[in-house]
Order: C-alpha cells, then structure tokens, then sequence
C-alpha cells in the first residue's frame, strides 16, 4: 500500500472534512497516520478526527489527536484488523480559538495514510540496511 493523502495540503479558517477515502488493500491492516501541520497562529487549536465507515453511509470515529497548536508532524497508528468492515475513511477537523481576539482561525495542514512497516519495506528493497543500536559513530 502507497502512502495516500487523506487530506491533500490545504489552509483553513473553519470546520471542515476531506473527502471519502476508500482503504482498498489497507482494510483490515495496521495503517500509520502522519498529520503535518504546516502553519498555524498564536493561541488557536486544531481538533483531527478520522472516521470509518462500511458502506459510506454511516460514520464512526476510530482516531482523534488529540488539540494541536504548533507546526509539526504527528504520527499515531490506527488498526483495522479491530474494525475489519471498515472500508473508507474520511478526516473531519474543527479550529478554534483559545483567545477572545478577533483573529480568524487558520491552520494549513495535511494527512496520509500508509501502511505501518512500508518504509522498512521500502529500504531493503533498495538495499538500505538500518545500523545496529549498538554500534558505536566515530
């Protein structure tokens, strides 16, 4: 499975959520999610909710990171093979302000998705051999 965006980079000033995703070969496996925030404003927060669903129809919530406030990467994992008629996913964000100033929310920010272990994968197959913990840098 390829790294997919949930959310392609994009900057907002309200609630808001990507499109329908559908998992394809990565239902029912232990995906990574990596959110990237790319920009944000003094006391403002961003709440990222990713939401399963069988059929398209009907939503649940199966990961939300916990308020973010400063530019960075998050990764959590979330596991499928617990929710297995999961079939699509989707990403719902609200920001807000934590100060009673009349600045507009804004945050840019993006959120794929790929299976846990494919860069591990991905190095041996290009003949990249992680070095041991124990070995001592010169």
């Amino acid at each position: 499975m390829l790294p997919t965006f949930l959310v392609k980079e994009r900057v907002v000033h309200s609630d808001g959520s990507g499109p329908v995703t559908e998992l394809g070969s990565g239902a029912g496996k232990l995906i990574v999610l990596t959110l990237g925030i790319t920009r944000s404003v003094e006391h403002q927060g961003l709440e990222v909710v990713i939401q399963g669903s069988a059929d398209g129809e009907y939503w649940r919530t199966l990961v939300k990171y916990p308020q973010k406030f400063y530019c960075g990467l998050y990764s959590t994992l979330l596991n499928l093979s617990t929710n297995e008629d999961v079939s699509y996913l989707r990403v719902q964000w609200r920001v807000n302000r934590l100060a009673r100033n009349e600045a507009t929310p804004l945050f840019g920010f993006y959120l794929y998705m790929e299976q846990s272990g494919a860069r591990i994968a991905g190095a041996g197959r290009l003949g990249i051999v992680p070095m041991p913990a124990t070995a001592a840098v010169a």
